[in-house]
């Protein structure tokens, strides 16, 4: 759909959004506890016992009736938001009350001890003899096989629920109520976060004159593409997948079946990325855990899945280290993640008007044809604004905040936390089912993916992987307590 034509995009959806569920979270502080009735998910081998309140003040409500209420909250709040996109309104409820199930339930099933319990004295208490260790956030990875079933095995199904198949709004929205997450942490440990923010800005300024000059390099020269695919493809592989390719392909004029293309191979990718990276990086990074989350945000091309990525790599690396007798704090190796991946989202802005000059003024200039400065406002990701907001009144508010106060405010974002993970939840479940790995090689896409595999494994996840350990390495997250 034309965003002008909706009058508001699916970036501004998501802050209003975002803002709203964080604005509530707040009412904490002033003594009015507007969200404790929210669902929250604990590690379970009795299932009755796997669902409850944020709120103890909400307890009487039960965990089969805070889902419910959860539930239709989302609903009214979403379909609201569908109808200012001019979405079909009756079809977006009818599939996000799908998506929003299927989605739900497979955090459930990742939340199985088996599956979720990380330390020797986790499995003790459980009465188990094994686990995978993937915490909860194995809800992550269930859901997302989940939909890539959904997606290539009923895709009846997943025609039916395409109206609420939207991993970029729901990811967007947990990055604007993960800012506030982020924020009482570098509260916590300001120095520690300040240099990990100057840290991500460097790393990214090298991405990005090193990675997008050797993609377009070799889509032109090795596979003999048109400037019209190679500058799409290279943005979509080096910088940021899908809104990179998008707005790259607006800012060179180029057809919109070119940015559909890349943007279905990012989303390809990014699930196998999101399958295997995680496990590397715990095997061969976990005594360098800012590292590993640096990597993530360089490495996987989507925001949902590089975000995502950084969720799991956390999870399996605090728990190697934890068996280790190492206890990091949470937070900081997603944190490092989100980082990188914002200042990338916030570069795509300026990356689309450098292009759009350089076309309408050297390569294809035509009479009357001018980039416009506006140009770096309409291309710049809106969702970062909110990051920003969350972020700052949180750190503002937990800097020098009384023992009380910090109490409250942790207790605010823990509320707001709970929404984060049920998106982060609906992002996977959507991306696997976005993703039919049949149809897009029947739209002859091989060319495409011979590219993509090439520059994305031969050279960009080790060049990122080199450029997180020389701005990253030996910085350490502090230890929890």
């Amino acid at each position: 759909m034309n965003d002008k034509a909706q009058g508001l995009s699916e970036d501004w959806l998501s802050v209003w959004i975002g803002l709203l569920i964080f604005v509530l979270s707040l009412g904490v502080l002033v003594g009015a506890d507007l969200l404790g009735w929210v669902v929250s998910t604990q590690v379970w081998t009795d299932l009755s016992k796997a669902l409850g309140t944020t709120s103890r003040a909400y307890a009487g409500l039960g965990g089969l009736g805070a889902l419910i209420a959860t539930y239709v909250a989302l609903l009214v709040v979403m379909t609201v938001g569908a109808a200012a996109l001019k979405a079909n309104v009756a079809r977006f409820a009818a599939a996000f009350s799908a998506v929003f199930w299927l989605g739900y339930i497979c955090w459930i099933v990742g939340s199985w001890a088996n599956f979720a319990v990380n330390t020797p004295g986790g499995m003790k208490q459980f009465g188990i003899s094994w686990s995978l260790r993937l915490t909860a956030e194995g809800g992550f990875i269930v859901a997302l096989l989940a939909g890539l079933f959904v997606g290539n095995f009923l895709p009846g199904l997943a025609n039916w629920m395409k109206e609420a198949v939207r991993p970029e709004l729901y990811v967007k929205i947990a990055i604007v109520l993960l800012g506030g997450f982020l924020g009482v942490t570098a509260a916590e440990k300001l120095s520690l976060a300040t240099s990990l923010m100057f840290l991500g800005l460097a790393a990214i300024i090298v991405a990005y004159l090193i990675f997008w000059s050797v993609v377009y390099l070799v889509a032109r020269t090795w596979f003999g593409f048109s400037r019209e695919w190679a500058a799409p493809l290279a943005s979509g592989i080096s910088v940021c997948g899908v809104s990179a390719a998008i707005a790259t392909g607006a800012a060179i004029r180029a057809r919109p079946m070119v940015a559909i293309m890349v943007s279905s191979l990012v989303v390809v990718f990014a699930v196998v990325e999101l399958l295997f990276l995680p496990l590397l990086a715990d095997a061969f990074l976990a005594h360098e855990p800012l590292v590993a989350g640096a990597w993530m945000a360089l490495s996987v091309k989507t925001d949902g899945a590089a975000v995502a990525s950084g969720a799991i790599t956390e999870s399996l690396i605090l728990a190697s280290n934890a068996a280790q007798g190492i206890n990091y704090a949470k937070g900081w190796i997603i944190g490092t993640a989100a980082t990188v991946k914002v200042f990338i989202d916030i570069f795509i802005g300026v990356w689309a008007f450098v292009l759009a000059y350089i076309w309408t003024t050297h390569i294809e200039k035509r009479e009357g044809d001018q980039a416009r400065i506006g140009e770096i406002w309409e291309r710049f990701p809106k969702f970062v604004i909110g990051y920003v907001v969350t972020f700052v009144l949180i750190l503002v508010l937990a800097l020098g905040a009384t023992p009380e106060l910090m109490g409250k405010v942790k207790a605010a974002m823990g509320q707001a936390n709970a929404f984060r993970g049920i998106f982060f939840v609906l992002t996977f479940f959507t991306i696997g089912v976005m993703t039919n790995f049949r149809k897009l090689w029947e739209e002859g896409i091989g060319k495409l993916a011979a590219v993509y595999l090439l520059c994305l494994f031969g050279f960009i996840i080790w060049v990122g992987l080199l450029i997180s350990w020389l701005f990253y390495g030996g910085v350490k997250p502090p230890l929890a307590g």
